[in-house]
């Protein structure tokens, strides 16, 4: 801590104040983002039962607008954390926003192929404005030393959003309005809120409200010794210059290729779960298929925030031990799903949900928030997480293709062998320590 900081209890406050102000204002907004992301699943069951437009919106119709989506998502990750190392989160996140409630409202009033096809893309590159943009802010506020702790607790918005978006969504279109429309227009109406909040409350860095750098209040020098040297902390002008330093680092393509095995098996439970519980409980209503998955999502929540603390407490923010050990974990139970499901039982699937949304959500965020931060630095965290998420979206497309082709046992024994796979990519960097900020 500066000398500055310790002879004025004011500034520390204030510090304090920003902090935490950062870690709540970017929590929300990610988590929002859920809002208008899943609008459109929750409207697929009345677009299924509409009897005009499911002519022409099929099934294979609505899971081809997914692709298309993802897609888009994918390619924006590896565009828009350059963009926010070199403009700032703020106007990434920010236009992100405004553009995702103004699509996903014209979703809901032109729900036409020829409209909504176009309409997606702009969802999937608004949408993935959300992570790298957030996750930016959040490397300028926080040091490497507490990152481990404090993004396990942030990087519960997306279970979280993911959680309660869909049945908030569900309850207005369908319960209150009647009208599979009301899903997008109550979630443009949400994210609109969350611009208004992101537009008062954040802001890029403590330099932009009067505070020195994140590296001044909180100085590394208990691990800044043990940092390897990498090219990431290098810092850099230009959009493409960013993407390029980023792209060449070893260590941040690495947990990309991890995180584009990890994440087809998330996926895949998020769009398919009430499918594949139907499949293995033979004797079960529709009701009960839909919310055992829930779950999964349950210990989602809980998975950073255990993972994180873990990581800084254990192993001394050595983030892949952490990681590593989870991926073990996740490898056990996917390849136990199919005998352990056998019998129907549905306690026994709810439990087997719940480790497998514990050990594949923490080695998650370890991967794709943690990791990306450190590996990155907070002069890169942006491009790194981007790139990163940009390699685990295109494993997510895969995650909602395989499962309508694969049956479930050989689709649990394949995520089995992907997040083996991962481990092993993993497992030379144990000891690993991220660069200094």
């Amino acid at each position: 801590m500066t000398k500055a900081l310790t002879s004025t209890p004011e500034k520390i406050a204030r510090y304090e104040r920003w902090r935490f102000q950062i870690f709540a204002i970017t929590w929300i907004a990610y988590a929002g983002f859920y809002f208008t992301r899943q609008a459109f699943s929750v409207a697929k069951l009345g677009i299924l039962e509409d009897p005009v437009l499911s002519t022409t919106l099929t099934k294979s119709t609505l899971a081809n607008l997914d692709a298309v989506y993802l897609a888009a998502y994918a390619l924006g990750q590896f565009v828009w954390g350059s963009v926010s190392d070199r403009y700032g989160p703020r106007i990434v996140v920010l236009g992100g926003l405004a553009i995702s409630a103004v699509a996903t409202l014209f979703m809901g009033l032109l729900p036409a192929l020829v409209f909504l096809l176009p309409l997606m893309i702009v969802q999937g590159l608004s949408q993935s404005t959300g992570w790298s943009g957030t996750l930016k802010n959040m490397s300028q506020f926080f040091s490497i030393s507490e990152r481990g702790r404090v993004l396990g607790l942030w990087s519960t918005n997306y279970a979280f959003g993911g959680l309660v978006a869909a049945p908030v969504l569900g309850w207005f279109a369908y319960s209150i309005f009647d009208s599979w429309r009301a899903a997008f227009t109550t979630g443009s109406v949400v994210v609109a809120v969350i611009f208004v909040l992101v537009l008062i409350f954040q802001r890029n860095s403590p330099t932009d409200v009067g505070l020195p750098p994140i590296e001044e209040y909180r100085p590394n020098t208990e691990i800044a010794p043990l940092a390897s040297e990498s090219a990431v902390a290098v810092p850099t002008q230009s959009v493409r210059e960013t993407f390029s330093v980023v792209i060449r680092d070893r260590m941040v393509m690495t947990l990309g290729a991890a995180y584009f095995l990890l994440k087809p098996a998330r996926y895949a439970i998020l769009l398919w779960g009430p499918v594949i519980v139907a499949e293995r409980l033979q004797n079960a209503d529709n009701f009960v298929a839909i919310t055992v998955p829930i779950a999964f999502g349950v210990a989602g929540v809980a998975a950073p925030i255990l993972i994180g603390r873990i990581s800084d407490k254990v192993f001394k923010a050595r983030r892949i031990p952490a990681c590593v050990l989870s991926l073990v974990a996740l490898t056990v139970i996917l390849a136990l799903f199919t005998p352990l499901t056998a019998a129907g039982n549905v306690w026994i699937m709810v439990a087997v949900l719940a480790v497998i949304g514990l050990t594949v959500y923490g080695a998650d965020a370890m991967i794709s928030c943690v990791s990306a931060v450190d590996f990155g630095t907070s002069k890169h965290a942006g491009a790194a997480a981007g790139i990163i998420n940009g390699c685990g979206s295109i494993g997510a497309i895969f995650g909602g293709l395989l499962p309508g082709y694969l049956d479930t046992t050989t689709l649990f024994y394949g995520f089995a062998g992907a997040a083996f796979l991962a481990m092993l990519l993993l497992l030379p960097h144990w000891n690993r320590m991220p660069a200094a900020d």
